[in-house]
C-alpha cells in the first residue's frame, strides 16, 4: 500500500455526503473535510467517520498535507 486509503476522501475537491439523521430522520450534508455537522431539524450531532484518524495517526500531517491538518485540527473535538 502506497497510501492510506482513508487519504482519497481528504484531498483534492470536497465530496459531499448525505446521512439520515437516527433522531429524527432528517437529513444531514455532511463534507468531506467537516468533522462534523449537525442535523437542521433537531440538531443532532453526526460525526465524519474518515476525519477519525487525523487525530490519532502519526503520519497524518504527511498524508492531508499542513494547511488541511491545521484546519481540520482546528475544529477536532
Amino acid at each position: 500500500m502506497n497510501r492510506c486509503p482513508g487519504a482519497e476522501h481528504l484531498s483534492g475537491t470536497p465530496t459531499l455526503t448525505t446521512k439520515i439523521c437516527p433522531q429524527c430522520g432528517g437529513e444531514i450534508d455532511l463534507f468531506s473535510i467537516d468533522m462534523q455537522a449537525a442535523c437542521e431539524r433537531c440538531g443532532f450531532i453526526a460525526y465524519n467517520d474518515t476525519q477519525h484518524c487525523i487525530r490519532w495517526c502519526k503520519y497524518a500531517r504527511q498524508c492531508v498535507g499542513d494547511a488541511l491538518y491545521e484546519r481540520m485540527m482546528k475544529t477536532a473535538p
